[in-house]
């Protein structure tokens, strides 16, 4: 490698600065590829888990309908199907009152975070 002597110090720490700035963007070119691939197979696997859901919904429906349906052998069927929504009702309170009591717990901004926050802001 031939030595150039008389470049300044000054040009030198230029390029120093400048393959440095390369070096960042490119990192950063290639963080936005990786996320872009990432989100894509995000996006495909939120279809599958929406559609999974919407599915299982209709599944637990058909379920309790033939919940009445069998109750209705026994009771009459208005009666079979009153009983069955007084048991999902309170099933979906009790799951909605132990949500609302873990929420109510929750601390909001994680302390260690707000701080870190802090200091970048300060400086």
């Amino acid at each position: 490698m031939p030595r150039n002597d008389d470049r300044s110090v000054s040009d030198v720490f230029q390029d120093i600065f400048g393959n440095i700035q390369e070096i960042v963007r490119s990192e950063v070119r290639l963080a936005k590829a990786d996320l872009r691939a990432e989100s894509g197979k995000a996006a495909k696997a939120g279809k599958a888990l929406a559609i999974g859901g919407v599915l299982a919904l209709y599944a637990g429906g058909l379920f309790l309908l033939a919940l009445v349906y069998g109750l209705s052998l026994l009771v009459p069927p208005w009666l079979a199907a009153l009983l069955v929504g007084v048991a999902v009702s309170v099933f979906a309170l009790s799951l909605i009152s132990a949500g609302r009591g873990r929420l109510r717990a929750l601390d909001g901004i994680p302390e260690v975070s707000a701080q870190n926050v802090k200091e970048i802001v300060n400086g």
